[in-house]
């Protein structure tokens, strides 16, 4: 293992809709501090931090008068930005990672490859999904409009499937934690891998 170099990132982004500030910490303990003015969105982003062992310290302000979805936008992509960057060159990470998570009747599915390939695959929320009112300010579609964002930011290749949910609330924290837990094993550091782990020689 190569990577001794502390795994930590710091952001901000202003903009005319919104201003995030934010801190992490890759090797942390899940830690966390968040405060988006999107209420469900801040127990997303704790579950995030909780079960992907990531310190994460977020403050942000925005439109949310008009809608949660510049504000939810603007936070993953800072949040995208500042994995990328904590990552660094990805020397000694295990790079994949596989969670299927549970909550109640909902069941989801995530891979995570740290690839330096930005794709997502998000598949099996149920129709109409995308309409629903979660917390009074999130709706349905910004489950996957905030996993396209973290996603192309960070340079990640992630699969996401909903393989069973009723609830609109436990559905979307079930995938949130899924995407946590893969994302724990991927960027966790791995004492047999020497290097970058990529026939190319860089992610």
């Amino acid at each position: 293992m190569s990577t001794t170099a502390p795994r930590t990132a710091r952001r901000v982004r202003s903009t005319s809709e919104s201003t995030v500030e934010l801190e992490l910490n890759l090797d942390g303990t899940g830690a966390s501090s968040i405060d988006t003015s999107v209420p469900f969105f801040d127990h997303m982003l704790t579950a995030f931090a909780k079960h992907s062992l990531t310190d994460l310290t977020v403050r942000a302000t925005g439109d949310t008068n008009i809608d949660a979805h510049h504000t939810v936008e603007d936070i993953s992509i800072v949040l995208g930005q500042a994995i990328r960057e904590a990552l660094g060159d990805k020397s000694g990470i295990s790079r994949y990672g596989d969670a299927l998570v549970p909550l109640d009747e909902a069941l989801a599915q995530a891979v995570v490859d740290i690839s330096g390939r930005p794709y997502l695959v998000h598949e099996g929320e149920p129709a109409g999904y995308e309409f629903h009112l979660i917390g009074g300010h999130f709706t349905g579609a910004l489950v996957r409009h905030s996993f396209e964002a973290i996603t192309f930011n960070a340079g990640l290749t992630v699969h996401v499937r909903v393989l069973g949910g009723r609830d609109p609330h436990h559905i979307a924290e079930a995938e949130y934690k899924a995407f946590a837990r893969a994302f724990r094993q991927a960027k966790a550091l791995d004492p047999l891998v020497d290097g970058i782990p990529s026939t190319k020689g860089a992610l």
